[in-house]
């Protein structure tokens, strides 16, 4: 005994765009730059460092599952000056396109060791 039922519902087959997730909405909230968060993260880093919860950089890099020299380069921007530290942390939130301010700029001023010279630099890039 076989019985035959329809199911009758509207259904809206618009044409989705393929980078229809990509588009900045409006309404939408406006992301933090990765070199701020980067920053942030080598500042959490070096405080699990001081505190003895971590005992090297190797460690950090298996706990992140990153390589070494990726984590190298995240703790090398500890070695900026404290007031540009915190203009990373506090750049403005990027609403559409690329970040502005991206760690390959910001690495070679953390390679120098005088501060008032990477002030100097850090004037020149900052948007």
């Amino acid at each position: 005994m076989t019985s035959s039922f329809t199911i009758e519902c509207c259904v809206n087959f618009s044409e989705r765009r393929r980078d229809s997730r990509r588009r900045s909405d409006p309404g939408k909230a406006a992301r933090v730059p990765r070199v701020s968060r980067l920053m942030a993260l080598a500042i959490r880093f070096g405080d699990l460092m001081r505190s003895g919860e971590v005992t090297s950089y190797a460690e950090l890099a298996r706990l992140g599952r990153v390589t070494r020299a990726r984590m190298t380069q995240v703790m090398s921007l500890l070695s900026l000056g404290p007031n540009i530290q915190e203009e990373i942390l506090f750049l403005p939130r990027t609403v559409k396109g690329r970040d502005k301010v991206q760690l390959c700029h910001v690495l070679p001023i953390a390679a120098l060791s005088d501060w008032r010279e990477q002030r100097a630099r850090w004037k020149s890039l900052s948007p």
